[in-house]
């Protein structure tokens, strides 16, 4: 053999043995897929912000969760929704999971993750000065309407510094929700109860001040929380303990975060809303003690909640369930972690 046909021959052997270990080695397994989560809101708002936060620091997709994203523009409608099976995760107040305990629907569902520690509206006066709540006695309070959630807390705001809301102040209710804001900026009530951006909206045009906090002059009732049904939660509760753990860091983070780094990672998540609202909002928000430092649901913040809806007359005593007949609480050792 000639030394050309020698080295020929080497280069194809040698060609063939890289082959073969290359064939041979083991190869690093492919990144899983993130799975989707489908989430119904009853509102995309402000107030949920450490949940599109969770979303935008990476802490869903560290679980392998992404989220979809769906409003309903309502509890009930979102709650019909996840009966149904079309979505799998609500963010709903506590009471619906209540409600639904309450019913003959043969579909039950549990609070798995808590979000909010209380209601989250604001009282707006159309002037500056430290709030007595003495003075507003014999005012009108644009509300919202009776039986919802905030309606009821403001109530019992009311009752606590010793004003009786159904005959020492004039509650107007009727007013729609998206009509609200223009009502009191038409010069209807003397105060109102409303939610961030409005609050901020009205303080840069100098049109209206916020001068108290009714979720944190009530104290911890859990407002909001995240709900699956039995079935889901029993077939996937990987899932469900990932998006727990994902809530309980986003919260951790909001609580130390700068409101101006926030507002940039909120922006996207709220187009054209000026970051200046978004920025104000949060600090507000975070201020007033809104959102939970864990996603532990308390029994006593459910029993509080139907403490106050048999006071508002749309729960009657006997209509009351268990708390562990709404939460199921493994999951909040996940977000301990």
């Amino acid at each position: 053999m000639t030394a050309k046909r020698r080295s020929a021959w080497a280069l194809r052997a040698a060609t063939f043995l890289a082959s073969l270990v290359i064939a041979l080695a083991p190869t690093a397994p492919r990144a899983q897929e993130p799975k989707k989560v489908s989430l119904v809101e009853t509102v995309h708002h402000i107030f949920f912000s450490p949940l599109y936060l969770a979303d935008a620091l990476g802490y869903f997709r560290d679980e392998g969760i992404r989220v979809d994203y769906t409003a309903s523009q309502g509890g009930d409608k979102a709650m019909a929704a996840l009966l149904s099976g079309e979505m799998d995760i609500a963010l709903v107040g506590p009471e619906a999971a209540i409600y639904v305990q309450g019913s003959q629907s043969p579909t039950k569902v549990k609070m798995f993750c808590g979000l909010t520690t209380s209601d989250g509206t604001f009282l707006v006066g159309r002037d500056d000065k430290p709030l007595d709540w003495k003075d507003l006695k014999g005012k009108t309070i644009i509300t919202f309407r009776p039986g919802t959630t905030p309606a009821l807390f403001l109530d019992e705001a009311l009752r606590r510094h010793g004003l009786d809301p159904a005959k020492d102040v004039n509650l107007i209710s009727n007013i729609g929700i998206p009509a609200r804001l223009g009502a009191f900026l038409s010069g209807q009530g003397d105060y109102a109860t409303f939610f961030e951006v409005d609050v901020s909206k009205l303080e840069r045009e100098k049109k209206g001040f916020a001068l108290a906090s009714i979720g944190q002059t009530v104290g911890p009732i859990d407002y909001t929380a995240f709900v699956a049904t039995d079935a889901y939660i029993a077939k996937n509760p990987e899932i469900v303990r990932g998006w727990t753990r994902a809530i309980s860091r986003s919260l951790k983070w909001i609580a130390g975060a700068s409101p101006t780094e926030a507002a940039k990672l909120l922006t996207p998540f709220f187009p054209g809303v000026p970051v200046e609202l978004i920025e104000s909002a949060v600090e507000r928000q975070r201020k007033a003690g809104l959102w939970k430092a864990t996603p532990e649901i308390r029994p006593d913040a459910i029993e509080a909640l139907q403490k106050l809806q048999v006071m508002g007359g749309i729960l009657k005593e006997a209509q009351k369930v268990a708390y562990d007949g709404v939460v199921t609480p493994q999951f909040f050792a996940a977000g301990a972690r």
